[in-house]
């Protein structure tokens, strides 16, 4: 069986499409699994990492704003729908798998174009434009939210949830995680995930907030970003002895396993691994992506009694308040991390591998 999958350009698409590609692996030893991502995107490096190969196409999102880069952007599309016919027809899979980013839309065009059956991964509440036109000719749109026939046929579509790595959610961990990350085990932790490159509203929250953080005596772990490092690294708040800033935390399970609360922006993958983890949370959506999609993954849980949503707008005068409110009153925190459980799904990786593998053999 011979299976390619597409797509990335951020963590939120690439850990995912490796989770697929694990549980294939797990369910079919013998798949041969080639990866198609765009040059010099997170997958070009994190693919090749976890024993996959991968190739590029020359592809990249159309700018918003007037950009001399958007004058290229037909060119790129023509050289990697090209390209994508040349990998499909060269590979010969028996199956094409979508998650999402740059390199999906060329290489599942090329795929259905060829007679080859697609499958699409959509992990937000909201469903972008490309996955819409891809859906006409999927066979297949794995899903994680409730109501995407709002934009997707209903007969194609099956409720999986997002796949996480198996490493997320098994963190039972936290006395390793507090030796990791050099933390007192009698203090609350509080979380704040702002992803890889920073958020900066979160940032600006936490060094506003120094004295309260000083008076309370939590400990804060504050990943503020490999762009933030230097800018907040002098601040007040980063200088107290009950913060830890680190610009990227590579454990990512054994800070879940540590968070007594979690303040994160509310991506897809973010918020699947919260379900998992079960850990009372702050959502405070990014308002510069498509379509807010943010808002509305976040609001999902809101609706379930599973999370807080904090505006980017109100962010500095409410975020820590809100985590601090949620840390003193046991019974909320219960709750939440309760609603939090009932909305993961571990088996989503699994799930999906077992639809992939359903329309190879077709």
């Amino acid at each position: 069986m011979k299976v390619i999958i597409s797509g990335g350009g951020t963590g939120g698409h690439v850990f995912p499409a490796i989770a697929i590609a694990d549980a294939i692996k797990r369910q079919s030893p013998q798949a041969d699994i080639l990866f198609v991502g765009a040059e010099g995107k997170l997958e070009m490096e994190k693919v090749p990492k976890a024993g996959y190969p991968i190739k590029g196409l020359w592809i990249s999102g159309f700018q918003r704003s007037l950009s001399l880069r958007n004058f290229i952007f037909p060119f790129k599309v023509i050289h990697s729908m090209w390209r994508a016919r040349q990998i499909v027809r060269s590979f010969r899979p028996d199956v094409a798998v979508g998650v999402g980013g740059y390199a999906s839309g060329p290489l599942l065009r090329a795929a259905a174009a060829a007679g080859i059956p697609t499958l699409i991964q959509e992990q937000n509440g909201y469903a972008g434009v490309t996955n819409k036109l891809l859906s006409q000719r999927a066979k297949r749109i794995c899903v994680a939210y409730e109501g995407m026939e709002r934009y997707f046929p209903a007969e194609k579509i099956v409720f999986t949830g997002n796949p996480v790595r198996n490493d997320i959610y098994q963190i039972s961990k936290r006395d390793e995680g507090i030796a990791y990350f050099g933390l007192d085990p009698s203090k609350p932790v509080i979380a704040i995930l702002g992803g890889s490159l920073g958020a900066r509203t979160l940032n600006r929250a936490i060094a506003e907030s120094a004295q309260r953080i000083a008076e309370k005596g939590v400990q804060i772990l504050w990943q503020c970003g490999r762009l933030y490092e230097a800018e907040y690294g002098q601040s007040e708040a980063a200088k107290l002895p009950n913060v830890q800033l680190r610009p990227f935390i590579d454990r990512m399970d054994l800070a879940y396993s540590v968070a007594d609360v979690v303040i994160a922006r509310a991506g897809a993958l973010t918020i699947s691994e919260l379900c998992l983890v079960g850990k009372p949370s702050v959502l405070v959506p990014s308002p510069n992506v498509a379509e807010d999609h943010q808002t509305k993954n976040a609001q999902a849980l809101v609706n379930k009694g599973a999370a807080v949503l904090i505006r980017d707008a109100d962010a500095i005068e409410q975020m820590m308040t809100t985590a601090f409110s949620i840390l003193d009153d046991a019974e909320k925190s219960a709750t939440l991390r309760k609603n939090m459980l009932a909305l993961g799904r571990p088996t989503a990786a699994d799930d999906i591998a077992k639809e992939v593998i359903r329309l190879a053999v077709k």
